[in-house]
């Protein structure tokens, strides 16, 4: 099935920076300057799974462990406190960045062990200690809801939880052009729904997801919704009391910021009633050899030692991104989009996977050359120096469902030029002649 569209805007997004800004903001990437594959300059289009960090992210990690190193939360000396100031500190500046309170955002290590808290709580409820948590209960007859998008972070632990409260798992399906078909949303959603969980922008796509319509329809029968934000964070400007969402997911390698470390938001009457899933230290509020008592979010859900140096990183991070502006940033990436699609439209013998034109799209942009394994394109672009991502980036059933195995995928960050787009090209061009592909 062709995910293919036919229809662009004519409208053509222009970047806000200069070459002297893209040169400044590239100069705070060391990592960018170095070469690959016989002394060829790097150019790096996979931060849609990993991005890489500015200077300033690498020296506030490395300033904590110069300076404070201690656990937060776990002692009265000077550096124990000065290190809780700065943890905490961390958080108020991570979750003002998507619009959030201090007390409704929770240090995960990652996206994927955000989504798998929230899903635990629905097979780990209703909780004795919380009364509200019946909301989250799942039983035989209920129903959770998915997408055909989904990272298999936001589907198996789906999978998982049906499999063992006996609730059903549905999906809204891709329709036409990579974009979820929304046709059945009145017979998807109904009084048995009791969850929706679903991307922001897919990782493979770029698709951007509908998200108020669902949210509607689904607050309307009562369920709660989860979104996975890890390609929108980073990208989009978001603030997430405008989104209508109930639970918002996210991780810090994908934004500039430190690997094992992620966020999850959440609304504080829905935090408040969700049970804990890991226990242990720092959470608790009293322990007996028979029972305990948990404290508050957000340090319910965030037992044991915290990744502290990662978190200060990820506010250095977040520091960056504002300085520089996300709705600046968010043009940027647009602008070189819009660079790839025109490219893409020029050569027949590539297949671009989702929405051909700008309209409900984001920087991630999958691609198949019938014939050719993505692995082989992925082959001949390595060689040339330019770093894309091959295989079902985490999204087996989106494959199957267009019809292939795998594909290559570029995606963008603030730190990507229009001479990187060019070079991509130049190199993809070699796959013809490579595997004797006749080009038009």
């Amino acid at each position: 099935m062709s995910t293919t569209s036919t229809t662009a805007t004519t409208i053509a997004p222009v970047s806000p920076f200069t070459e002297a800004d893209l040169a400044a903001i590239r100069a705070q990437f060391p990592i960018l300057e170095r070469t690959v594959r016989d002394d060829q300059p790097l150019v790096y289009l996979d931060s849609g799974a990993t991005s890489h960090s500015p200077l300033r992210v690498l020296d506030a990690e490395r300033d904590w462990y110069l300076r404070l190193n201690a656990a937060p939360h776990r002692g009265a000396h000077a550096l124990s406190e000065e290190g809780t100031e700065a943890y905490e500190n961390a958080r108020e500046r991570i979750a003002a960045f998507i619009g959030a309170g201090a007390d409704e955002f929770v240090f995960t290590k990652s996206a994927t062990e955000s989504l798998n808290l929230i899903a635990y709580a629905f097979q780990n409820s209703p909780h004795p200690l919380y009364p509200g948590s019946e909301r989250f209960a799942l039983r035989e007859g209920d129903e959770v809801l998915v997408t055909e998008l989904e990272h298999h972070a936001n589907l198996v632990p789906w999978q998982e939880v049906t499999r063992r409260t006996g609730a059903t798992l549905r999906w809204i399906p891709m329709g036409e052009h990579g974009l979820l078909d929304l046709t059945d949303l009145d017979s998807l959603i109904t009084e048995k729904t009791k969850v929706v969980a679903l991307t922001h922008v897919s990782n493979v796509l770029g698709t951007i997801s509908p998200v108020a319509k669902i949210a509607e329809a689904a607050h309307a029968v009562g369920a709660l919704v989860v979104l996975d934000a890890c390609q929108s964070v980073p990208h989009l400007p978001l603030d997430v009391t405008t989104l209508g969402v109930d639970l918002l997911a996210f991780s810090g390698h994908k934004m500039l910021g430190p690997m094992g470390i992620g966020g999850l938001w959440g609304r504080a009457d829905v935090l408040a009633d969700m049970p804990p899933f890991l226990t242990g230290g720092s959470m608790i509020e009293q322990v007996f050899m028979d029972r305990s008592t948990y404290m508050p979010p957000p340090a319910r859900f965030e037992a044991g030692v915290p990744a502290a140096a990662q978190a200060i990183g990820l506010a250095a991070a977040v520091a960056w991104l504002t300085e520089v502006g996300m709705e600046r940033i968010h043009a940027h990436e647009q602008s070189l989009t819009r660079r790839f699609l025109d490219g893409f439209a020029e050569r027949d013998w590539v297949n671009l996977l989702g929405p051909a034109g700008m309209q409900d799209r984001g920087g991630a942009l999958a691609f198949d050359v019938p014939g050719v394994h993505a692995h082989d394109v992925g082959q001949v672009l390595d060689a040339h120096g330019v770093a894309v991502r091959v295989g079902h980036h985490c999204a087996w059933p989106l494959h199957r469902a267009l019809g292939i195995q795998a594909s290559a995928r570029a995606s963008l960050a603030v730190y990507n030029t229009p001479q990187e787009v060019d070079a991509f090209f130049a190199a993809l061009d070699q796959v013809p002649a490579v595997f004797g592909i006749e080009r038009s």
